[in-house]
């Protein structure tokens, strides 16, 4: 019965994909965006780090619906700023006007626009079908049911030609899965599970053969035959590719050489006296002019650029800014407005459901790898074989404290790497609106839990029975769970370490200087720490979670063998007097406040992810 309503849903779906929601008008009007260049070293301080470096020039055009926009250049000429821009995602300084249906960029035109990187950034362990229907669950409405949701994302993969490799994985650089050009056009129906109006792409083609490029254009083409703005940045199109789009600009060091209908451009040229010799791809044409580069070596390039810079202003602009002038939003302008907007598709519960089902599929395969599985198999049974049957306190309190060393490090080193790695695929999402920051941390930190606390719990089953440690419940029962305390403090240490550094290299370079500072101050290596360094304990984990292991073994009145015929006191013994028996309280409160602290920590710093800053 599901799957026939899914059927009839997914027919409604074709229909749906055809109709515009919204027609948009897309208009430009000198654009300039400007950026102040980053200097390091004794160069900071030079007169010349003050200059401001201008990216675009004053981009002027304007795009209609039915229309698809090209953008060609060499690169470093601006393309993907302007597309960037033109999307409502460019951080810095961004001037002249930008509207759609004459309004400027809102929260509300994101339910209208589609913006397709250049870079296909999906979950690797996740089939076609998967990215595709959890895209759809957080994105399309909530008056939308579940099945209308999965109808929606059959029809994407239907639409697109998708269907032979729905059940495939997506893959990535060391993950084999579909191809480059499925790839593209899952990025693509990603973004046309919303019906947008207004649809970026960032060069689609880039890297396909031309077949591939040809069918994900011939895709784009449908879209606009329904009535859909599209605005693409694209490298080097074929001839057949290039007379597709409508409109063509060209851009060479942020300014415009020409804006106009593509089939125009070539007579444009030849009429400023700019023609090739032979016959030859319209595109590969147009970047030879735009790098300077003419039939006649003897002419500067620099020169040249400024001439078809100057033709631009002369033959071009008035006709541009006239065309924008013509145009009445004064009718359409106003829908964009109707009725309250809401920010968010869905509620926070139905979000964070979602993200917890991705998140378990996907984080399934990196938690439980062959190769970590066996680190800590391998590194459980070493432990049984070294303290096989210890009775010695000493050789006890040194397994205790390697518990809490192996397990501050392992955590933390793994959560370190979550959001660096993510960061692509959290400012893609945001960007998008595609749920609030809360939920998906809150289902994150969820996902993580069974799956960062199997191991260390395989680990102390494996190592507490064969070690000599007390065999009772009560004692392994708080081994345990001071173990696992402890592996979520680090773990959240570890992700705000990430989260506030963003770079996996100098994180991890952190993280070992961190906590090699919490090891030595741990109770173990000095016993006596000089008073001007010795507040690193306070804020130590190791420290707080040795002294909670000591003492979930020893008790005060405790005896020991401590020589021939001699009994001692546990707390007489060097190693535990370093770290006292009592005080159990103030460590669990102090590993309770990390806990929190650090992962609001790691929050706070995610905030500026995915957000454009004006």
């Amino acid at each position: 019965m599901e799957t026939e309503d899914i059927q009839i849903s997914q027919m409604e779906s074709a229909s749906i994909f055809k109709k515009t929601n919204l027609p948009v008008t897309l208009k430009f009007e000198n654009v300039v965006y400007k950026i102040m260049p980053k200097t390091e070293g004794m160069l900071k301080n030079s007169s010349n780090s003050e200059e401001e470096k201008i990216i675009l020039k004053g981009i002027t055009g304007i795009v209609f619906p039915g229309e698809m926009l090209a953008m060609l250049g060499p690169s470093g000429s601006g393309k993907t700023t302007l597309l960037t821009g033109l999307g409502g995602r460019l951080s810095g300084r961004l001037d002249g006007n930008i509207t759609y249906n004459g309004k400027p960029f809102k929260n509300s035109m994101k339910r209208y626009t589609g913006f397709v990187t250049q870079d296909d950034v999906l979950y690797p362990h996740l089939t076609v079908t998967e990215t595709l229907v959890f895209t759809a669950l957080l994105r399309l409405p909530k008056t939308l049911s579940h099945i209308e949701k999965i109808a929606h994302a059959e029809g994407v993969i239907s639409q697109l030609g998708l269907t032979k490799c729905k059940d495939s994985i997506s893959g990535g650089p060391l993950l084999r899965g579909v191809s480059g050009g499925e790839r593209k056009r899952v990025s693509i129906g990603q973004e046309m599970l919303i019906n947008p109006s207004l649809l970026f792409l960032d060069e689609p083609t880039s890297g396909l053969d031309s077949t591939t490029a040809q069918k994900i254009v011939s895709t784009l083409w449908d879209l606009v035959n329904d009535g859909k703005t599209i605005v693409m940045t694209i490298h080097q199109p074929s001839s057949r590719l290039f007379y597709m789009f409508h409109k063509v600009l060209l851009l060479s060091e942020g300014n415009p050489l020409y804006f106009g209908r593509g089939e125009d451009v070539m007579g444009y040229f030849s009429r400023i006296g700019y023609s090739p010799l032979v016959a030859m791809n319209p595109s590969d044409f147009l970047l030879d002019l735009a790098n300077g580069i003419v039939d006649d070596p003897q002419e500067d390039q620099a020169s040249i650029k400024q001439t078809l810079v100057s033709a631009f202003k002369n033959n071009l602009l008035d006709g541009v800014k006239e065309e924008l002038r013509k145009y009445d939003d004064s009718q359409v302008h106003d829908k964009l407005q109707e009725g309250k907007f809401n920010q968010w598709a869905n509620s926070w519960w139905q979000q964070s459901a979602v993200l917890f089902r991705r998140g378990m599929k996907e984080r399934k395969h990196d938690s439980f790898s062959v190769l970590k599985v066996g680190q800590v198999i391998a590194v459980s049974i070493l432990c049984a074989l070294l303290w096989w049957r210890s009775s010695e306190i000493q050789d006890q309190i040194g397994l205790l404290f390697f518990y809490s060393q192996f397990w501050s490090f392992y955590p933390l080193f793994q959560a370190i790497f979550t959001f660096p790695q993510e960061r692509m695929m959290l400012e893609k999402e945001r960007s998008s609106g595609m749920y609030r920051l809360s939920s998906y941390f809150m289902s994150r930190i969820i996902v993580d839990l069974p799956m960062e606390l199997v191991l260390p719990s395989v680990f102390v089953i494996i190592t507490y029975w064969t070690t000599g440690l007390k065999p009772f419940a009560l004692n392994f029962f708080s081994t345990l769970f001071t173990l696992l305390f402890s592996v979520l403090v680090s773990q959240g240490l570890g992700l705000a370490l990430g989260a506030l550094v963003m770079d996996q290299k100098s994180a991890t370079v952190l993280g070992s200087v961190i906590m090699l500072s919490f090891t030595l101050v741990g109770g173990y290596f000095v016993h006596h720490v000089p008073i001007f360094i010795s507040w690193i304990k306070y804020i130590s984990v190791c420290q707080y979670t040795f002294k909670l292991l000591v003492g979930a073994q020893f008790q005060a009145g405790e005896t020991y063998t401590c020589g021939i015929n001699a009994t001692c006191y546990v707390q007489d013994s060097p190693a535990i007097k370093a770290v006292g028996l009592g005080d159990t309280a103030i460590s669990i409160v102090a590993l309770a406040i990390m806990l929190v602290a650090y992962r609001f920590l790691a929050y706070l710093a995610l905030v500026r992810i995915g957000v454009t800053k004006k």
